[in-house]
Order: structure tokens, then sequence, then C-alpha cells
């Protein structure tokens, strides 16, 4: 996809709380067919914006968990949540076994962690959010998205 057909932000985010607050209202904003890919080294902060995302869609605290060992985690919220953990696989293929790819674009949302390990998962159109260190706390987030709804959530999330 070319240069022009992408929106793109960059925040910096003091601390694992404003990383929350910043998920939160993303949360808030997700609607069904949505798909958030995140990718970021260990420590990044994706589970810290993921917890934040759930709780914006309104998904019960104690429903959230990491996925790593079942791949993708279902939660119950305003909107189906789909959480989905890459890091164990080694390919496509492995994606494919699990049944991932009918949840991308259904009745829920979809939010997957080291989308940068299997980046064929992701739609064509889609939002996609890389976090680093930027020191202790820190962290940047750039958001790219890609087609025109994934747009219009980035531009509503991050103006």
């Amino acid at each position: 996809m070319s240069e022009s057909n992408t929106v793109e932000r960059r925040v910096t985010l003091a601390s694992p709380e404003e990383t929350h607050r910043l998920g939160v209202r993303l949360g808030e904003l997700l609607e069904p067919g949505d798909f958030v890919g995140l990718i970021g080294d260990l420590g990044a902060g994706k589970t810290h914006l993921v917890r934040g995302v759930a709780e914006g869609a309104r998904v019960p605290r104690s429903e959230v968990a990491s996925p790593t060992f079942a791949i993708v985690y279902p939660y119950s919220g305003r909107i189906p949540l789909y959480h989905a953990d890459l890091y164990r696989l080694t390919g496509y293929d492995d994606l494919y076994a699990t049944g991932f790819m009918d949840l991308v674009g259904g009745e829920g949302a979809v939010l997957v962690e080291w989308l940068d390990r299997v980046p064929e998962a992701a739609p064509r159109e889609h939002l996609r959010l890389t976090l680093a260190h930027a020191g202790e706390d820190s962290r940047t987030l750039e958001a790219q998205a890609f087609g025109a709804r994934a747009s219009t959530l980035l531009t509503a999330w991050l103006p």
C-alpha cells in the first residue's frame, strides 16, 4: 500500500498508566471488524495497551488474560473482542490451523500482539501500532492506519 493511503501518528507515553489510558480510549472507539496489530519488544507496553483496550470495550477486568498459550482469547464486552498473541508461532500455517482467520472481519474486533511474527495475518485494512522503549517508563507509539476505516479510527483516537 502506498504512503498516500496511510495515516500516521506518533506519540510519546510517559508511563504505563498513560499507555493504559490510551488503550481505554481506543477500546471505546473499536467497532466490529476492526483489526489492530501490535508490534514491539518484550516489555514495550503491548499488554498494558491491550488491557486498556479491553477496559474501554467494557470487558470485565477479571476476563483479561495473556493468550500466549491459547493463541487467541475471546472476550465479551460492548462488542466481541479477540486477543491474539503470535509470539510462539513460526509462520502463517501455524496461525491458519488455529481458526484465527475466521475471526478477521467478523462480528468482533481483533487485537494481535506480535503481528511482526506473522505479518500476513493482517487484513488489507488495519491499524498497526509499534511500541518502543524511550526511557525507563516512557514509550513511543507509532500508529499507521491502512484503509478507510482504520484511518477514521486513528484520527478519532489520536487527532
